[in-house]
C-alpha cells in the first residue's frame, strides 16, 4: 500500500464538531451499560442464587443481542446511517428502562439481549459515521476519542453503582439512571445529517439490496473472515475481563462493592490520558505499530488483573487493562471502517463485528463459567490473554497500514 501524502490540515466545520459531540455522548452510554452488568453480577448472584455456570449462561444470553444487532447495522447501507442511529437510540432507551422491572434471570437476559441489539447497533453505526465524515489524517483520532468517551461511561458506572446499589431499587436503579439521558439525545438527533459519502453513493445509484450472504461470496470475503477472526479472538479476552472482574475480586479477593468501585475508578482515572491518547497513537505510529503497543498492554493487563493479589500491583494491571480495552476497540473500529467501500461498509462492519466477531464474545462466557467452577475465576479469565496474543499475530500477518489514506484510496488498493 502506498504511503499517504500529508495534506494541510483543514479545521473541522461547526457541523463536524456537533457530530463529534453527538457521537461521543451516544457512545458514552454504550460504555455505561456494558459495564453495568459486571457491576451487578454479585447482586444478581445473591438475589437469584446463580452458580458460576449459570452466570456464564446469563452473560452469553445477554451478549446474543450483540450478534442480532447485525440486522440493524446492515440496514445502514439501505436506510442510511442517520435513520439507523435514530432507531437504535430510542430502542435502547426503552429496553434499558424495561430491564429495571425484570423479575428473574430469564426476563433479565431477554430484556438485556434486546437492549444490546440496539446498543451495539448504535455503537457500530456511530463508528461508521466517524469513519466517513472526518478527515483521513485525523480519522484514527476521532474514532479513538469517541471510543474513549465510552470508557468514561464505564468509569462513571463504576463510580455511581456502589451508591445506586444502596437505594431502594438496588441494581434496578442503574438501568433507570442509564437510560434517562438518552431520551434527550433521541430528540437532539434531529440536527444530524446523513453521511456525505453515503449520500454520494446513493446519488450514483450504487446502493442495492444485498442478499444476506452476498459478502461471504464476493471479493470482500477474505478480508471479512480475517477481521471476523481477529475481532472474535480479541473479544474472548476483552469481554470476559470486563464482565467477570467484579465477580472475581468479590469472590476470590473478598473485596466489597465500595472497594471495587474505588479501585476501578482510580485505575480508570489514571488511565484516562492514555485512553484519550489512543486515537492520536493510531494516527501517529500507524495502525500496525499501534497494534503491538495496544495488544501487549491488553495481554499483561489481563494477566495481572486476574493473577495478582496485592491491591497496588493489581490496580496498576487494571490501568493497563482499561487503556487496552478502549484502544483495541479504537484500532479494530478504524480498520473495519477503512477496509471496505462505502456501499457495503455497514454490512461488512456488521458481519465482521456483530456476527463473526461476536462468536467468541457470546460463547466464551459459557466455557469460562464452567472453567471457573473447577479452577476459579482468576485462572479461567487469565487464560484468555492467549487469544489477545493470537489476534495481534493475525493483524501483523494480514492487515495493511491505512494511516492517513482516504477511504476511496484504501478500497482501490486493497480490492
Amino acid at each position: 500500500m502506498s504511503e499517504p501524502t500529508i495534506p494541510h490540515k483543514v479545521p473541522f466545520t461547526p457541523y463536524q464538531w456537533r457530530l463529534f459531540f453527538f457521537l461521543s455522548v451516544a457512545t458514552f452510554f454504550e460504555g455505561f451499560d456494558m459495564f453495568a452488568l459486571t457491576q451487578i453480577l454479585p447482586s444478581l448472584t445473591r438475589e437469584w442464587r446463580l452458580s458460576a455456570p449459570e452466570l456464564g449462561l446469563l452473560a452469553a444470553a445477554t451478549n446474543a443481542g450483540t450478534m442480532l444487532a447485525y440486522f440493524l447495522v446492515r440496514s445502514a447501507d439501505r436506510w442510511g446511517r442517520k435513520s439507523v442511529l435514530s432507531v437504535t437510540i430510542v430502542g435502547y432507551t426503552i429496553a434499558s428502562l424495561m430491564t429495571a422491572f425484570a423479575q428473574g434471570p430469564v426476563t433479565f437476559a431477554l430484556l438485556q439481549c434486546v437492549a444490546r441489539i440496539f446498543l451495539i447497533g448504535e455503537w457500530t453505526t456511530a463508528m461508521v459515521y466517524a469513519s466517513e465524515e472526518f478527515p483521513a489524517d485525523r480519522r484514527g483520532t476521532v474514532v479513538g476519542t469517541i471510543q474513549a468517551v465510552a470508557s468514561v461511561g464505564a468509569i462513571v458506572c463504576a463510580g455511581v453503582v456502589p451508591f445506586l446499589l444502596k437505594t431502594s431499587l438496588g441494581w434496578r436503579s442503574i438501568y433507570v439512571v442509564g437510560a434517562l439521558p438518552l431520551i434527550a439525545i433521541a430528540f437532539a438527533r434531529r440536527t444530524l445529517r446523513e453521511s456525505s459519502r453515503f449520500e454520494k453513493v446513493k446519488a450514483e445509484g450504487e446502493l442495492k439490496r444485498q442478499p444476506l450472504l452476498a459478502l461471504l461470496k464476493g471479493p470482500h470475503a477474505k478480508r471479512l473472515l480475517q477481521l471476523g477472526l481477529i475481532w472474535s479472538c480479541t473479544y474472548v479476552c476483552t469481554q470476559n475481563t470486563v464482565t467477570f472482574f467484579k465477580q472475581f475480586v468479590v469472590n476470590e479477593r473478598h473485596w466489597s462493592d465500595a472497594q471495587v468501585g474505588k479501585v476501578i475508578s482510580l485505575a480508570a482515572l489514571i488511565s484516562m490520558p492514555l485512553v484519550f491518547g489512543a486515537g492520536k497513537l493510531l494516527d501517529g505510529l500507524g495502525r500496525r505499530r499501534s497494534a503491538v503497543v495496544v495488544y501487549f498492554a491488553l495481554v499483561f493487563g489481563c494477566l495481572g488483573a486476574f493473577t495478582l493479589t496485592q491491591t497496588v500491583p493489581l490496580t496498576i494491571a487494571l490501568v493497563l487493562n482499561v487503556f487496552a480495552q478502549s484502544a483495541v476497540l479504537a484500532l479494530l473500529n478504524a480498520y473495519t471502517g477503512e477496509l471496505f467501500p462505502t456501499h457495503v461498509r455497514g454490512d461488512a462492519f456488521a458481519w465482521a463485528n456483530n456476527i463473526l466477531g461476536r462468536i467468541g464474545y457470546v460463547l466464551s462466557p459459557i466455557v469460562l463459567g464452567r472453567m471457573a467452577q473447577s479452577v476459579g475465576w482468576g485462572p479461567a479469565i487469565a487464560s484468555t490473554a492467549g487469544f489477545a496474543a493470537i489476534a495481534l499475530v493475525l493483524i501483523l500477518l494480514w492487515l495493511p497500514e491505512t494511516r492517513g489514506l482516504e477511504l476511496e484510496q484504501i478500497a482501490a488498493e486493497t480490492h
